[in-house]
This record gives C-alpha cells, sequence and structure tokens, in this order.
C-alpha cells in the first residue's frame, strides 16, 4: 500500500525543513515547559520564522485574518451574549438538586455542559457550570472533587460535535476549504463527536468518576468557618501612641507582622475597608485577619488590648461587603504576581482572605505570596464589586452572582438570533464567519450586549496563538514538512490495513493534545492527515474526523486543555490524577470513534 514511499524520501530533509522542524521543536518545548505564555511562544516562532524566510514578510499576519481566527473570536463574543441574555441560566437553574445520586448528578450535569459545549466555547461552559456542580456538592456534604473532573471531560467531549464547538473543528474545517475547496459544515462532526461523546458521557457517569482518587480540596466547606480563627478584634486603649493618627499609618506594622487590616467598628458601627485617612480613637476596634503568632506580634508592638466581646466574624462580614471564591487561570491578573504588588486593597478596596493550593490552605504571608494558576483565592470585598474584582482580577468566582448582569427580557431574542445563525450556515447560505458576525451586530443593536463589552469577552492570546501558528503550518505544508510526517507515519504502518494508519494518526495526535495546546496540534495534525490520504489514494475526511476527534480528547494532564486546568485547585487534584478517569477514556473515544469514522466517512 506504500509502494510510493521510499525510505529514501521517507527521511531526507531539505534545508527549510530542517529549520521549521527545529522551530515548531522549540514552540512545543517551551509549551511543555509552561514558563512562558503560549501566545507570546508562538507569535515569537512567527517572528524568527520571518526573519529566517521560512514564512514570507507579506504573509506574517495572515493568520490574524484567516476564517478560522474570526469564527473563534465571534463564538466567544456569542457565548457571553447568551449568558447575558439569561438563555443559558434558564437551562441551569434546575440543576441544584442535592438529593439525587451521584451518578444520575454526574449524568445530568454531564450531558447539559456537553449540549452547551456543543454550541458555545466550552470554556465557557464549564465556567458557568462549576459554581453549580460546587453548591451541590456543597449541599450533599461531599467534596467536589468526586464531580468537577466529570464535568470537564463531558464538556470537552460536547465540543468535539458541532463545527464551532471547539476551535480544532474550526481549524479542521478551514484547513479543509483551503486544500480540498470546501469546508465542513455545522454538523458534519456530529455523527463521529456525538457518538464519541455519548459513550464517554455513559462512561464518565457510571464508571469513571470511581478512578478518581478521594481529595478534598477545601472548597466544598463553609469558608466562614475556616476564617473564624484567623479573624479576631483588638481595641485601641487610652492613651496609647497611635490615637490621633491614620489609619493608613497602621500599614507598615502590620505589612511587617502579617496581618491584614479588615475594617474598624466605632461606637458599633462597622466600617469596612481600610479607611486610610480615618483619623483613630480611643476604644475602636480593629479587626484583623492574621494567624495567631502573627496577630500577637502585631498586638505586642502597638500595645493593643483584645476586645471584650468577639464577634470579629460578624464585624468583618456583614452588609455591604462579601466574601468570594474564586480560582485563578493561567491568563488572570494575578497569576505570577502577589495581591500586594498588583494593589489589590488600595486598587479595588479587596483583602486576600485566604490562599487553598492544591487541596492545602496556606497561613502565612499571603498578601507576599505569588500566586500560581489553579490556585483558589478566598477575598473580600464589597458586595456592590464583587464582580467587578473578579472580572479585573481575570479569575473565575465559584459561586453563583447572581443575575445582575443578565438581560432577561431578551433571552429569546438571543437564542432566535443565534439560531438563525447556525440554521443559515448549516444549509449553506450564509458563509459561517459572516453568519456569527451578524448574531454579534444583532446582539449589539438590541442591547443583548453592550458594544463597550465586546472586545472584553474575546480571548486574545487565543486570537494572537491562531494568527501566529497558522502561517507556520502553511510554511510547513509548503516546504514539503508535512509530507514527510505522512510519509513516515504510513512507513511505521507499511502492510497494514488503512485503518490501522488511521488509528496509529489518531493515538499520536491525542498523545501531542494531551501535553501541547489543542490548537496547536490540530494546525499540525491535519494539513499531515490530507498528505497520508493522499499518498494512500483514500478518501481524506476519515484522517481530517480522526484529527478532529483526537485534538480535543485530552483528558490524561491538566495542562492539555484549559477546562483540565480550571478544576485543579477546586477538586484538589494532582498532576497525576486525570489519567485515572482519562486514560480509559481515550481507549475508549478511539475505539468507538474509528469504526463510526469507517461507516460515516468511507476511505
Amino acid at each position: 500500500m506504500t509502494a510510493g514511499v521510499e525510505r529514501a524520501n521517507t527521511w531526507s530533509m531539505t534545508t527549510d525543513q530542517i529549520l521549521l522542524f527545529a522551530l515548531f521543536g522549540a514552540v512545543f518545548g517551551l509549551l511543555l515547559w509552561g514558563k512562558y505564555r503560549y501566545d507570546m511562544v508562538a507569535f515569537g516562532a512567527l517572528m524568527v520564522a520571518v526573519l529566517l524566510d521560512l514564512v514570507p514578510a507579506s504573509e506574517a499576519f495572515a493568520g490574524f485574518g484567516h476564517p478560522a481566527t474570526i469564527v473563534v473570536a465571534l463564538v466567544l463574543v456569542v457565548s457571553a451574549g447568551l449568558v447575558r441574555s439569561g438563555a443559558v441560566f434558564l437551562i441551569t437553574r434546575t440543576l441544584v438538586d442535592s438529593t439525587r445520586g451521584l451518578g444520575a448528578h454526574i449524568a445530568i450535569m454531564g450531558g447539559v455542559g456537553g449540549v452547551l459545549s456543543a454550541f458555545m466555547n466550552n470554556v465557557a461552559a464549564l465556567a458557568l457550570l462549576m459554581p453549580v456542580d460546587i453548591a451541590t456538592a456543597r449541599k450533599a456534604g461531599r467534596s467536589p472533587g468526586v464531580s468537577l473532573m466529570p464535568l470537564s471531560f463531558c464538556t470537552i467531549l460536547g465540543g468535539m460535535v458541532t463545527l464551532i464547538g471547539t476551535p480544532p473543528n474550526i481549524i479542521i474545517a478551514a484547513i479543509r476549504e483551503e486544500q480540498l475547496g470546501e469546508p465542513f459544515r455545522m454538523f458534519d462532526f456530529a455523527p463521529v463527536g456525538g457518538m464519541a461523546a455519548l459513550v464517554g458521557l455513559l462512561f464518565v457517569a457510571f464508571i469513571g468518576w470511581r478512578f478518581i482518587p478521594s481529595r478534598d480540596s477545601g472548597v466544598g466547606t463553609d469558608p466562614m468557618a475556616e476564617l473564624e480563627p484567623y479573624i479576631a478584634e483588638l481595641t485601641i486603649p487610652e492613651d496609647n501612641k497611635v490615637v490621633g493618627s491614620r489609619l493608613r499609618d497602621l500599614s507598615e506594622p502590620a505589612e511587617k507582622a502579617d496581618v491584614a487590616i479588615l475594617g474598624l467598628v466605632r461606637d458599633g458601627k462597622r466600617r469596612f475597608g481600610t479607611g486610610r485617612n480615618l483619623a483613630l480613637k480611643a476604644g475602636d476596634i480593629l479587626v484583623l485577619e492574621a494567624n495567631p503568632d502573627a496577630l500577637d506580634e502585631f498586638r505586642t508592638a502597638l500595645k493593643l488590648d483584645f476586645a471584650p466581646e468577639g464577634h470579629a466574624i460578624e464585624s468583618a462580614i456583614g452588609e455591604g461587603v462579601s466574601l468570594v471564591e474564586m480560582v485563578v487561570p493561567d491568563g488572570s491578573r494575578i497569576n505570577g504576581k502577589t495581591a500586594q504588588s498588583i494593589g489589590l486593597g488600595w486598587r479595588k478596596r479587596t483583602v486576600l482572605m485566604g490562599i487553598q493550593r492544591k487541596g492545602k490552605r496556606l497561613k502565612s504571608r499571603l498578601r507576599q505570596t505569588q500566586i500560581e494558576s489553579g490556585d483558589i483565592l478566598l477575598l473580600l470585598c464589597p458586595s456592590d464589586l464583587t464582580e467587578d474584582v473578579v472580572d479585573w482580577l481575570g479569575g473565575l468566582a465559584l459561586a453563583d452572582r447572581g443575575l445582575a448582569v443578565t438581560r432577561d427580557s431578551k433571552t429569546w431574542a438571543a437564542i432566535g438570533f443565534f439560531g438563525a445563525a447556525v440554521l443559515a450556515a448549516s444549509l449553506g447560505l450564509v458563509y459561517l464567519p459572516i453568519a456569527l458576525g451578524l448574531v454579534v451586530g444583532a446582539y449589539v443593536l438590541t442591547k443583548i450586549m453592550p458594544l463597550s463589552e465586546i472586545y472584553n469577552h474575546i480571548e486574545w492570546p487565543v486570537v494572537v496563538l491562531l494568527g501566529s501558528m497558522i502561517p507556520l503550518g502553511a510554511a510547513l505544508d509548503a516546504s514539503g514538512g508535512t509530507e514527510l510526517i505522512a510519509n513516515s507515519l504510513i512507513f511505521l504502518t507499511d502492510g497494514w490495513p488503512a485503518w490501522v494508519t488511521l488509528t496509529v494518526l489518531m493515538v499520536v495526535t491525542m498523545t501531542l493534545s494531551d501535553v501541547l495546546n489543542n490548537t496547536a496540534t490540530a494546525i499540525v495534525a491535519a494539513p499531515v492527515g490530507i498528505q497520508m490520504a493522499n499518498t494512500l489514494g483514500v478518501n481524506p475526511d476519515p484522517f481530517l474526523m480522526a484529527v478532529a476527534v483526537a485534538a480535543s480528547a485530552a483528558f490524561l494532564t491538566p495542562i492539555g486543555h484549559k477546562n483540565n486546568t480550571l478544576i485543579l485547585g477546586p477538586g484538589g487534584y494532582g498532576f497525576g490524577d486525570y489519567w485515572r478517569m482519562g486514560l480509559p477514556l481515550e481507549i475508549l473515544v478511539i475505539a468507538v470513534s474509528i469504526p463510526t469514522i469507517l461507516v460515516v466517512w468511507p476511505l
């Protein structure tokens, strides 16, 4: 079957191929290292490729106007519009029922997550359902760790079903249009992706969750109960040296002792926030957050007394202020920084009350601790600024923040606009990017989405990644690099049936997606699949479908897909916990997908 492929042709490389493979190797290595953000790695590689004349300067930024890049950006905006309209809440508001069995809960949440992620960004779908899942776990008195991983996997599976469900599908459809003359349509992915999603959901709901190690992230407990031992009241005695000074003057000794000043009680009235210019009086009560040793150091240094009646929790948390739990994603403003360095207190009148990392609570030097992706932060902030603070930090709240921003009267209009666009694109009446662009325009005109917020919902690092990787992928293809990879894979399966070669491509793609960004994986693997089919003289569509499913099936690690990273902290998982349920799920996806592909998309 590989008579046309000779060993010499398989392994000989041109200078351009050597440079491109070295460049891609560097990109993949830096992505695995994780020190630098993926968009900066990809953009840097693009600039190097231009300097080396591997990518023509005139084509350097062609990826930013590529249909795949535009569709990904538009899908993010449309997803935000559906949320703001209340359309998603219409589906999720009945889900919290702690009386259901765990299997039934996972099946219902996973099913809803799968359906949502088929039509909106799957990271957004998880972000919407995660607070619901955690609320249910709290009511049921169990750790959210047993249900968050199944929910993440189901939202990933759901994205396989439609063209707009996940970026790899959008990329593969665009590559098919460029190389074969016609893109995949909206529901061309449904037979294969739908079967993989359905079987995967059944496995996760009834068998897979039993493989998850029992872990307690602490998220399922009442945060106020955890805070109580660390909140105290100190009173200012008569003739104390701090009387008459400003509250801001206490910042330095408080910072030195690792104490957070939460507020002040005067004449029975609580004043939230540091109130930096407030003059202190005898009898004022300072409400503080600190561990016992730090509190004693601060009290001794300023010669303060313990308040006679301890109502610290009530003094610190009451009307006008709220506690909010937030998980830190990769692109968060505070990721890699400290609360002190970004000015969380003076910019947003917000105090960092706690950090949970990999299921453990950090108890000292909170304001000076460098925050990591996956950390869970406990914040005390003004109630009317809760949403603003979380959005400013770029985090994901782990509790339902209410419906203050929704436009309930626009729900059915939002669904109607989106449904009409999907139908028109599916029937080929309107080009998909145009259809989604019209939806965004309709959302703005009908005030479902404020014009001022449109760009806030576009995930710019993903746009930069796509815009940078698309020219690099095109250069690899034009240089014959994808043909070289394809011939190598065919050489390894020489003498075996074509479906074995298809399976090998799927396994290789899935392995790359587990450790690399799935978008980058799809950009490289899709042209390889087309070249393999051309070399074998068979239909390329089965190979593209195999790449589509495999690029999305990243279940072995927390770094393969953003959804897996988001649940790392709230679920209390370790790096090695994912493969326990993820490995049998990936094997099952391959076992189901290959026969389905061969039936629906014959070779």
